[in-house]
C-alpha cells in the first residue's frame, strides 16, 4: 500500500490522552488552526501539554478501532506572541513555584518580549519587583530543562535517529546532551548499553565531520560485544569480530586490529587461545573469561579434596527420616539419595513429575539429620520462597545468601568469607548465570558439598552462558538425571505434553467432541492477532474462572513471548486491566497507569524493601494526597512512593522467562507466528511447565511447529564445558552421566 503523502498541520492540544514519561510517545487531540476540527495525533513530544500551540510534520493512518490518525515524525513549538498567549503559557505550570502574581509581574515588565528575555537573558527577570537572582536561576532554569527534551528531540530528528531515546539520553547526561553527542558522541556507546553506538554512529554520519577512527572502532567493537552477551554468548571469535566490524560497520582490518590490542592493554577484553584446532583465537569480555575459569578451578578443586568416610549408620538414618516425613522414594530416586554423600559436585536435573522436589527434600533432611550444615538456594524470590515451601526449611535468593552490597555493587561473601555450609544445594539453576555462579563458587567452602537442581531443558539464563548445560555436558559433573514420571502424575495431560515438547514432538491434542479429551491441555486455533486477544481475555474473566472456580487476578497467568505487538505484554496487560479490574483508584505514572487490585510485578532486585525481580503482588492502595501506595506481597504489604512506580508493571501478562521458578493453577499461552523470533522450543516448555491445573495455547499450528523444530539456544558460544574438560569433542556432543 502506498503510503499517503506528508502534510503539515498547526494548531494547539485540546487534550493528552496518553504520554509515556520514559520514551516520549505521545498520543493527543490536536484542534487545527485552519478549520478548527480536531484530531487525533500521535509520535514522540516530551512534556505536551494542553493548550500548546504546535505544528506538526506527518502522515494519515487508519487504525482498525480508533479511524483516521496522524501520525508524525516531527513537532515544533509555536511560541505564543501575544501578552494573553504568553500569561497562558506560563501558567501551564511548568515552572514550579511561580504563582500567578508573579507571573503577572513579569508580563507588565516585559510584555511580548518575555520569553525572549526568559531564553536569552534571564538576569534580567531581577528587573522585576520580588524577584531576586535566585528566583531569576530558577526560572531559567525550569525554562531550560522544560526545553531541553523538545531540542534534543528535534536533534535527533535532523540526525536520523530515533527519537524514542530522548529520555534515556536525557536521563543520562542532563541539559548538556546535545553538547556531549556533538563533540564526544562516542562515549555514548560506553555509557549507553545496546543503543549507544547506533547513537553516535548516525550523529557522527550526519555532522559530517572527521572523526577519530579508533574511537570509533574500540566503540564498534564494545556494541558487537554487547550484542553477543545479550544473546547469550561468552566470546567472539577473533576473525568473526573482525568480519563483523568490517561487514557491518566498514573498520578495516588494520584499525580493528589496532583497536581490540588496544582494548586488550586496557583489560576491557582478552584474546585466548583455548580451543586446539579452532582456526582464530576467541575474545572474552575479561569478567566472563575471568568467570569460566573461576568457575572450572573451583570445581576441580572441589573434587580434589578426599571425601569423609560415609557414616556407616547413614542409611538407618535415612531410612528413619523419610519414615518420619511420610516420603515413599522410588528406586531411582533412592539410589541417587545414597550416591550423593559420595560427590563433592553434583547436579539432579529431570522434567516436570520427575519428583525433583521430592529428592530435594528427602536430601535436606537426611543431611541435616546427619549434622551437616544445609544452605538452599535459588535464583529469584519466587523461587526461593517454593524451595523453602517445599523443604520446610529457610531458603534465600543467592543474591541475599552471598550478601550482595547495594553501595559497592560486590558481593561479600567470597573465598576470604565463605559461606557458613556444608552442604549448599541450588535450585532452578538453569536460570544461573556465568557471572553470577562463578560469585557462587567462589563462595561455597571447597570442603563443602554442592548440589544443582535443575531442568536442563528449560530456558537458558538472561544473562551469558549456559551453565547447567555445559557443566552436564563437561562429563566432569556427576549428573543425576530423574526420568520416571510418577504414577499420581502419568495422566497429567500438562506434564505429558511438556515431555512430549521436551522432545520435540508436537502435543497430544484431542479433538473437542472427544469424551476422552484431555482435560488440563487445550489448544485453540486462531491466526488472528486481534481474535487471539480476545479468546485470552474471555477464558481469564469469564471461561476459566467458571469451570475451575479460580480468581481471574491472582490465579491465571497469560505467558507470552514477547513485550511488543498485539499479543505482548504491553498491549495485553493493558487490555486484561481494563477487562478484570476496571473501576477503583488509580494514578498515572512514568506512562503507566495502576489501579488498587492490579496484579503487578516489581521489576529491579530493592533489597531495602526486600522485594526482588521477578516478584508478583496485588496493588492493595493508593494514597493520591501522600503519593503512596501499597503493595501486598502473599500477605507482605509493601509501601511505595509514587516516584517508585517505574519499579512496577502490570503483570496480568508476563514474559515466559519471567515465569520462571513458578507455578500457576493456569496459564494461558498466545503463540503465533509474529513471534517468529522468539519461538523455541525450550520457551514452549518452560511456558507449558509453568501450569499446575491448567493450560491453553491460543494461536496457530504453525506457530507451534516453528517452536518445535528450533532448538536454538543449545548454539550459545562457551568455554566452560571444555575448560571443565579439555577433552571434550569440540561438535559438543551431548553426552550425560547418569544414575538409574
Amino acid at each position: 500500500m502506498t503510503p499517503s503523502p506528508e502534510i503539515t498541520l498547526a494548531g494547539h492540544i485540546d487534550r493528552v490522552t496518553y504520554y509515556n514519561r520514559e520514551n516520549h510517545y505521545t498520543i493527543a487531540r490536536l484542534r487545527t488552526d485552519e478549520n478548527r476540527r480536531t484530531i487525533t495525533i500521535k509520535g514522540t513530544m516530551p512534556e505536551p501539554r494542553v493548550g500548546e500551540s504546535i505544528e506538526v510534520r506527518g502522515r494519515w493512518e487508519t487504525h482498525a478501532r480508533y479511524g483516521q490518525q496522524l501520525t508524525f515524525t516531527v513537532f515544533t513549538v509555536l511560541l505564543p506572541a501575544t501578552v494573553d498567549g504568553i500569561r497562558s503559557y506560563l501558567e501551564s505550570g511548568f515552572i514550579k513555584g511561580v504563582g500567578h502574581r508573579l507571573i503577572d509581574r513579569i508580563i507588565n515588565h516585559f510584555k511580548a518580549d518575555t520569553l525572549a528575555v526568559i531564553e536569552d537573558a534571564p538576569d534580567r527577570l531581577t528587573e522585576v519587583a520580588g524577584i531576586g537572582k535566585k528566583t531569576a536561576r530558577r526560572i531559567a532554569g525550569a525554562w531550560q530543562s522544560h526545553h531541553a527534551a523538545r531540542q534534543l528531540v528535534r536533534f535527533l530528528e535532523e540526525a536520523g535517529v530515533d527519537t524514542a531515546h530522548a529520555g534515556r539520553l536525557l536521563r543520562e547526561y542532563g541539559s548538556d546532551v546535545i553538547d556531549i553527542l556533538c563533540n564526544d558522541p562516542y562515549r555514548v556507546a560506553e555509557d549507553i548499553p545496546r543503543i549507544g553506538f547506533r547513537i553516535a554512529d548516525a550523529i557522527v554520519r550526519h555532522a559530517d565531520t572527521p572523526v577519530d577512527e579508533m574511537d570509533r572502532a574500540r566503540a564498534c567493537m564494545f556494541h558487537l560485544f554487547e550484542q553477543a552477551v545479550d544473546q547469550g554468548h561468552a566470546y567472539i571469535a577473533r576473525d568473526r569480530l573482525f568480519d563483523q566490524c568490517r561487514d557491518t560497520y566498514d573498520v578495516g582490518p588494520e584499525t580493528g586490529t589496532a583497536a581490540l590490542d588496544h582494548l586488550v592493554q586496557a583489560g576491557e577484553l582478552v584474546v585466548a587461545d583455548e580451543a586446539p584446532g579452532a582456526a582464530s583465537p576467541l575474545v572474552f569480555p575479561r569478567l566472563l573469561h575471568q568467570a569460566e575459569t573461576v568457575i572450572a578451578r573451583r570445581i576441580e578443586a572441589m573434587q580434589s579434596i578426599p571425601l569423609a568416610d560415609t557414616p556407616p549408620e547413614s542409611r538407618l538414618i535415612t531410612e528413619e527420616v523419610l519414615k518420619k516425613l511420610s516420603i515413599t522414594l522410588s528406586a531411582q530416586q533412592e539410589e541417587i539419595l545414597s550416591q550423593l554423600l559420595s560427590h563433592k559436585v553434583s547436579v539432579i536435573t529431570g522434567g516436570p513429575g520427575t519428583g525433583k522436589t521430592t529428592l530435594v527434600r528427602s536430601i535436606t533432611a537426611v543431611m541435616e539429620r546427619l549434622g551437616q550444615r544445609v544452605m538452599l538456594a535459588a535464583p529469584t524470590g519466587r523461587a526461593a520462597r517454593r524451595l523453602s515451601e517445599v523443604t520446610g526449611r529457610p531458603a534465600a535468593t543467592l543474591h541475599k545468601a552471598l550478601g550482595y552490597n547495594l553501595a559497592d555493587g560486590r558481593f561479600e561473601r567470597s573465598e576470604d568469607d565463605p559461606l557458613a555450609a556444608d552442604v549448599v544445594v541450588v535450585d532452578e539453576t538453569s536460570m544461573v548465570d556465568t557471572l553470577l555462579m562463578a560469585d557462587l563458587i567462589r563462595a561455597v567452602p571447597v570442603t563443602a558439598t554442592l548440589i544443582l537442581v535443575g531442568d536442563v531443558f528449560q530456558l537458558p539464563s538472561v544473562g551469558p552462558g549456559n551453565v547447567l548445560s555445559d557443566l552436564i555436558r563437561s562429563r566432569k559433573i556427576m549428573t543425576f538425571e530423574l526420568t520416571e514420571i510418577f504414577r499420581q502424575d502419568e495422566q497429567s495431560a500438562i506434564v505429558v505434553n511438556a515431555h512430549r515438547v521436551r522432545s520435540g514432538q508436537p502435543p497430544v491434542i484431542a479433538p473437542p467432541d472427544d469424551p476422552d479429551a484431555l482435560s488440563e491441555f487445550y489448544f485453540m486455533e486462531q491466526a488472528d492477532p486481534e481474535r487471539v486477544v480476545e479468546t485470552v481475555v474471555n477464558l481469564c474473566r469469564r471461561e476459566i474462572p467458571r469451570h475451575l472456580r479460580l480468581d481471574p487476578v491472582r490465579d491465571i497467568q497469560v505467558l507470552t513471548p514477547m513485550h511488543r505487538g498485539p499479543v505482548g505484554t504491553l498491549n495485553l496487560n493493558r487490555v486484561l486491566q481494563d477487562a478484570l479490574n476496571p473501576t477503583g483508584e488509580q494514578v498515572e505514572v512514568v506512562g503507566r497507569r495502576f489501579r488498587v487490585g492490579d496484579k503487578v510485578m516489581h521489576l529491579r532486585n530493592n533489597y531495602r524493601k526486600e522485594v526482588f525481580n521477578g516478584d508478583i503482588g496485588i496493588l492493595d492502595s493508593i494514597d493520591l494526597e501522600d503519593e503512596r501506595a501499597e503493595v501486598d506481597y502473599d500477605g507482605r504489604k509493601v509501601p511505595y512512593e509514587f516516584v517508585e512506580l517505574d519499579e512496577l508493571s502490570l503483570a496480568y501478562a508476563i514474559s515466559v522467562h519471567k515465569s520462571q521458578g513458578s507455578e500457576y493453577p493456569a496459564v494461558v499461552i498466545p503463540l503465533l507466528i509474529q513471534h517468529y523470533v522468539m519461538l523455541q522450543r525450550n520457551l514452549l516448555y518452560t511456558a507449558l511447565s509453568r501450569g499446575k491445573q491448567l493450560v491453553v495455547m491460543v494461536g496457530t499450528t504453525k506457530a507451534l511447529n516453528v517452536a518445535l523444530k528450533n532448538d536454538r539456544p543449545r548454539q550459545r558460544r562457551s568455554m566452560l564445558a571444555r575448560r571443565l574438560n579439555p577433552e571434550l569433542p569440540e561438535d559438543g556432543e551431548q553426552g550425560r552421566r547418569t544414575e538409574d
